[in-house]
């Protein structure tokens, strides 16, 4: 029904604020319920959430939304031991990128670990750049991670393994879009595939 997943959990038990919030603030709606949005992922134009994002990247260096403006945005939460979600949506904004030609070098993509603890930097660099898909990778404190997570309504929460390092982590799945003004605009669910997501790039890049 919303295109927000958790890597395990039941989606109805886990993300229901998430999806109300996403749900309310679709704007766009004509009368009968028709939709006026452009994009064929969740449009959320106008959320009062995801307006602030402040970590650091694997060298160090503080990186903020500001500094991506002029540019069309794909925020994504995971972490490098997802097993399908996380290296399945790299792949795809990789592929969306290439897709989308010279257009694609306008696309930035930010992953943010919401496993700080193994996901160190030596680690975390590494990985997304394995993907070739352009993005950069973010990693605060337990405390940065919870405070962004908020801000962006993303559900984690660890799930035991055998070890205490072999946990598994369900989280919320879809990437977050953003024009080139800095603005949050559509949610784009996991599962939607690659044309959706040029397709909704796309529109976003044409509205400069």
């Amino acid at each position: 029904m919303t295109g927000v997943q958790t890597c395990a959990l039941p989606i109805f038990l886990l993300t229901l604020p998430a999806v109300l919030a996403l749900m309310a603030c679709r704007p766009g709606e004509l009368p009968g319920g028709a939709s006026a949005s452009a994009f064929k992922g969740i449009d959320i134009t106008g959320a009062e959430y995801a307006r602030r994002l402040d970590l650091p990247d694997p060298t160090g260096r503080e990186r903020h939304l500001e500094e991506f403006r002029g540019k069309v945005l794909v925020v994504f939460f995971g972490y490098t031991q997802c097993p399908d979600v996380c290296p399945t949506t790299l792949a795809e904004l990789a592929a969306a990128r290439q897709q989308l030609g010279a257009e694609g070098e306008r696309v930035q993509g930010l992953f943010v670990s919401l496993d700080p603890e193994r996901d160190t930097p030596e680690v975390l660099g590494p990985y997304v750049d394995s993907f070739k898909s352009g993005f950069v990778a973010l990693r605060g404190t337990p405390e940065q991670t919870k405070a962004a997570a908020q801000e962006f309504k993303v559900f984690y929460a660890k799930v035991p393994g055998k070890t205490d390092q072999s946990y598994t982590v369900d989280h919320t799945a879809g990437a977050y879009l953003f024009d080139a003004q800095g603005r949050v605009r559509v949610f784009s669910r996991y599962g939607a595939g690659v044309d959706t997501l040029v397709h909704d790039l796309k529109a976003l890049l044409a509205q400069g």
